[in-house]
């Protein structure tokens, strides 16, 4: 069995991989800033080498839309060097961050390439949007008054977290992947984003509301109406939307 450390191991798709790879055998040392056993920001990387040290495998799920993911990489690669014992390095990146330019997908694209010129073995994932991330927007969204605004024509292919947490759990090996890259994982289905909040208003019970397709501009918006965020050939989730609300995912 491994050591495997699990940067945002207590988020909504760490929490997930940790389980899962506990569940295997694996030492799995959760980083965190708030960690008793190991304390690490990854801000200004502090606690990595004692939280690295002896480790064969990372599992890089720590993420934060506000910004610092570059910086987060750049210590923990660093890091990884130092200890010397790391021969995995797997990093969850998300579909379309070369094509559709969001500030947010720019910066998780230059992760990817700081990995694959990091000269660590590294194995980067790419996956659609999850389940609980469509039903936040569509939560959001909801929260106008009125009629409910959603971007026009754009189209979304959601997947379970708990399937991409099974992949990454695979993953999580001393061997690297071939080329530092897997096959994307796109969710069972793709629909207009409208699709996905009139499906997450039902659910709730919130039929009357009416949703209204509003047209947008920018080159981002441009890059999803293209589709680049959508890996349809790659639709191997299993796991729909519906089923998600089903079980009461997405709820305030």
């Amino acid at each position: 069995m491994s050591t495997i450390l699990v940067t945002g191991g207590t988020g909504t798709l760490g929490r997930r991989v940790t389980a899962r790879l506990q569940a295997a055998g694996h030492e799995v040392r959760v980083l965190s800033r708030r960690s008793e056993q190991y304390p690490v920001d990854l801000r200004d990387g502090r606690g990595l080498d004692a939280a690295m040290a002896g480790a064969q495998v990372v599992v890089h799920c720590a993420s934060s839309p506000r910004g610092g993911d570059d910086k987060a990489a750049g210590h923990l690669i660093a890091a990884a060097r130092r200890a010397g014992t790391v021969t995995n390095l797997v990093y969850i990146s998300i579909v379309g961050v070369d094509v559709v330019p969001l500030g947010y997908y720019r910066v998780k694209h230059r992760v990817e390439r700081m990995l694959l010129e990091s000269g660590l073995g590294v194995t980067i994932l790419r996956t659609t949007q999850f389940h609980d991330l469509v039903a936040a927007v569509a939560r959001a969204l909801a929260r106008v008054p009125g009629p409910v605004p959603v971007p026009r024509g754009v189209r979304v292919q959601p997947i379970a977290v708990e399937e991409v947490a099974g992949r990454l759990a695979e993953l999580a090996v001393p061997v690297p992947a071939a080329g530092g890259r897997v096959p994307d994982m796109g969710g069972p289905e793709v629909r207009t984003l409208a699709d996905w909040v009139r499906a997450y208003l039902a659910a709730g019970g919130g039929r009357r509301r009416r949703v209204v397709e509003v047209p947008l501009a920018g080159r981002a918006y441009r890059g999803f109406l293209r589709g680049g965020n959508l890996a349809p050939d790659r639709a191997v989730g299993t796991v729909r939307f519906a089923d998600f609300l089903a079980e009461g995912g997405g709820r305030a």
